[in-house]
């Protein structure tokens, strides 16, 4: 009765539009009043424990980075090598948009911030050269799912932060399945502009003099990933030292390698990056309280019993996990769904057998991938405001991305050694 009540005041608050960290909250100290032998004083004790977590610290080390290297010109100039590489492929600024994603993993490494960069830069262009709003809204927003794959990717982080799992390896995991799910998308976009007629941004292909060019132009942006594994696989600095190692890379190539970092919008991008880096620990706070509460009411244990009751297949148990998933993708945002199901679902693959790096990717991209998809996708609603697009529209053109999405799932379930293989080569 209790958890039915808990249900109720959480859906309640997340239906009538409050803010998502005190929808948690709410819904989350409503248990210390409706179930017996609580004490309120945990609560506050839970908050105050889970700010002195070391190893968050990567999660606002990173936000603030990744908004410094926007600001730094380092954006545009990944912009102009995307083009160089892809604009004379059929379909070419769509096929820009989906490598540009690619290149901003290592940048932003949020799927809604890449997503709302690439609306303005790219979706305007994309329409006057005759591409409809669907498509473009669409292809947009679902690249922002390969950015959200390749480190530094904050769901990933998040997700070794909860889970307790090694950010190093989850990072060298993403690398691999961006680049897989990069390809299956310029494969459907390739078919889809022959369909269409949509014409190349250019007539011919790129000569080396272009791409050289545009590539020493990129360099300390594409270096930037690279740099992170390396220094995390060495030892040189922990997860939590490589996002302050992130902060001072992005201010030095921005103000002594491009120079067009100044103090006047250092300080723009210094208070958005604390803007975003609120919400983000008023988010992890409160599901903190969640996470206190369902594991002291049991239901991490009820789950368990109702999936593995289903059946002892690993596989069967992850296909279940991640439909579960997928339908609360639709609703709740990706930081909510990634701090509150962690602790109830991973113990449950480890007891299997199942590599938790191998279940963060394949976790992290239905998760995200909810974000994109209606009736409450955030991406979505950002191409949609952006290029006025509708609801219907996009539905519609989303569905080959869809389908690459659960295409690079299968083919992970079937071969499970693509996700692990580079992260137990690299780090044993």
């Amino acid at each position: 009765m209790e958890l039915a009540v808990i249900g109720i005041i959480f859906f309640v608050c997340l239906f009538s539009g409050l803010p998502i960290a005190f929808t948690v909250g709410i819904s989350a100290l409503s248990a210390f009043f409706t179930v017996s032998g609580m004490n309120l004083t945990i609560a506050a004790q839970k908050v105050i424990v889970q700010t002195q977590s070391f190893p968050f610290l990567a999660v606002p080390f990173f936000l603030i980075a990744g908004n410094i290297m926007n600001a730094a010109g380092i954006t545009t100039r990944l912009v102009k090598f995307a083009k160089v590489l892809t604009g004379h492929m059929a379909g070419g600024l769509a096929q820009v948009s989906i490598v540009l994603s690619a290149l901003m993993g290592g940048i932003s490494g949020s799927a809604a911030t890449d997503t709302a960069m690439e609306a303005r830069f790219l979706g305007p262009s994309m329409l006057k050269a005759g591409y409809s709003k669907g498509f473009t809204s669409a292809v947009l927003a679902f690249g922002g799912l390969i950015t959200a794959t390749i480190p530094p990717s904050m769901g990933l982080i998040l997700y070794g932060f909860v889970g307790d799992v090694s950010i190093g390896r989850l990072f060298i995991a993403g690398f691999p399945s961006g680049i897989i799910l990069m390809a299956l998308y310029m494969i459907a976009t390739h078919f889809i502009a022959k369909k269409r007629g949509y014409v190349p941004d250019s007539t011919t292909p790129p000569t080396f003099r272009e791409v050289w060019t545009c590539f020493k132009e990129s360099f300390w942006a594409l270096m930037f990933p690279v740099v992170l594994i390396v220094g995390i696989r060495s030892g040189f600095f922990t997860t939590s030292e490589a996002g302050a190692f992130a902060v001072v890379y992005a201010i030095v190539i921005g103000k002594f390698v491009y120079k067009e970092l100044n103090l006047k919008n250092l300080f723009e991008v210094l208070d958005t990056a604390t803007k975003d880096n609120g919400n983000m620990l008023a988010i992890v706070l409160f599901s903190s309280i969640f996470g206190f509460v369902s594991a002291y009411t049991g239901i991490p244990r009820t789950i368990a019993v109702l999936i593995t009751g289903l059946s002892t297949n690993p596989t069967i148990v992850i296909l279940t996990i991640l439909s579960f998933l997928l339908i609360m993708g639709m609703f709740m945002e990706t930081t909510v769904i990634t701090l509150l199901t962690t602790p109830i679902f991973l113990p449950i693959i480890k007891s299997m057998g199942v590599d938790p790096v191998y279940f963060g990717i394949l976790m992290m991209t239905i998760v995200t991938m909810g974000s994109m998809t209606p009736p409450v996708g955030v991406s979505m609603f950002i191409t949609q405001d952006i290029l006025g697009c509708t609801t219907k529209e996009y539905t519609k053109e989303s569905l080959p991305y869809i389908a690459c999405i659960f295409g690079m799932i299968a083919l992970f379930l079937v071969f499970p050694d693509i996700v692990t293989f580079l992260p137990n080569l690299i780090m044993g």
